[in-house]
């Protein structure tokens, strides 16, 4: 399940291998970024390196130009609600098929869902119908994950949260339905990119967050639910270095998930100007603010990023319930947009994230994590990024000029 020399990269960096869904793996999880940001080239070329390849289930067809062709100007309404979500589903499972070919059998395959999407479930069910090894589902709690996945019991079910708390009521929750977790990740809302798991932006930097707080009262819930040793924790936001990861695995993780560095692969799924925006990102060029989700997040603060904060207290002065979605893709079962929830973000996060895709700087919103990136600049490939964080002395590449 890893290839002959990342095996030995892991042994002689003294990391012990993540053992889920019945396989051997890296511990390196790459994290799921929608929208099309993490599709099959990415997932799957994680996966051929022997680690876990997640492909994020929001608006997959934006990679199929057959499928944009076909929900191509067709207003908003329930109706077009329908259509769109089913070209969505009809890319999720070309998605799967192409990521398991790159893949050829090493690591494993991932489907990354949000909680606070509409189709949540209906995701949930194509994913595993087209074979996926795991779903990973994060920006709510997937309560009902056992009961959709009842007929798939070899399927890894993987709930995102942030602190021990949250694990404790998945947990218990779970039992009852006798399914527990397979793995648990555990995402710093400081540290990550994207949807944040917090109730508030003020609450980012809680102390309860902190992975020497976190991992070990993590620890202590699954130790008095029997799950020790059985459901292995992974921990997220701000991995960097093999040093993070063996902080992380001396606090009782298991593993570690990283969502920026892998975006700016040349394997990743984006434009390469998304990379290049990502890539050459400050720490004083990242901003933390409420999205349509009602979550916080953390983006790069593009042109378009700016403006809408500085917009933002008009808007939410004005924010009202609308008769349906005002946009092309109703997607989330609660928009501040739509809804008109004051406090929440008002503005059309598929549109948003989609010019992200593209490389529309002035458009689009592109979400990151804190730190500096392994290769700093640098667009290199999956592998040479998977090498360096199991201790590998990969050179960074000569500039030209």
């Amino acid at each position: 399940m890893i290839p002959p020399d990342l095996q030995s990269l892991l042994k002689r960096s003294g990391l012990a291998p993540l053992r889920l869904a019945e396989r051997t793996l890296l511990p390196i999880v790459q994290g799921g970024m929608g929208i099309g940001v993490s599709a099959h080239r990415l997932a799957g070329a994680v996966a051929a390196q022997g680690g876990v390849g997640t492909l994020s289930s929001v608006d997959l067809r934006r990679h199929h130009p057959d499928l944009m062709e076909r929900t191509r100007g067709l207003g908003v309404g329930p109706g077009v609600k329908q259509l769109i979500d089913a070209a969505n589903l009809e890319a999720l499972s070309r998605e799967v098929e192409a990521a398991r070919r790159l893949a050829d059998g090493f690591g494993l395959l991932a489907m990354n869902i949000m909680r606070a999407v509409s189709d949540y479930a209906a995701y949930v069910r194509r994913s595993l119908e087209a074979g996926i090894d795991a779903i990973v589902v994060g920006a709510g709690l997937p309560l009902d994950l056992p009961e959709l996945a009842s007929d798939h019991p070899k399927v890894a079910l993987v709930p995102i949260l942030s602190d021990s708390r949250g694990v404790q009521l998945v947990v218990r929750k779970w039992e009852r339905k006798k399914r527990m977790p397979d793995a648990i990740v555990l995402e710093h809302p400081g540290l990550a990119g994207g949807h944040l798991g917090a109730a508030r932006v003020e609450d980012l930097h809680d102390p309860r967050f902190d992975f020497e707080r976190c991992i070990p009262e993590t620890v202590a819930v699954l130790r008095a639910a029997g799950l020790e040793g059985r459901t292995p924790i992974i921990a997220a936001g701000g991995i960097r270095t093999i040093d993070d990861i063996r902080r992380v695995h001396a606090l009782g993780a298991s593993a570690v998930q990283l969502g920026t560095p892998f975006a700016v692969t040349i394997e990743g799924d984006a434009h390469p100007e998304f990379k290049r925006v990502l890539a050459e990102a400050r720490e004083e060029d990242k901003v933390e603010f409420t999205s349509v989700a009602g979550l916080p997040a953390r983006a790069v603060a593009t042109p378009w990023l700016k403006a809408y904060l500085k917009a933002e207290p008009r808007l939410q002065a004005v924010a009202h319930v609308k008769a349906r979605c005002t946009k092309v893709f109703d997607c989330l079962a609660q928009c501040g947009l739509r809804d008109g929830k004051v406090g929440w973000g008002q503005f059309c996060i598929d549109q948003q994230l989609a010019a992200a895709l593209l490389g529309d700087v002035k458009r689009g919103l592109f979400f990151t994590g804190r730190g500096a990136l392994p290769f700093g600049t640098q667009i290199r490939s999956v592998h040479d990024l998977i090498a360096k964080l199991l201790g590998a002395d990969v050179p960074m590449e000569a500039v030209a000029g």
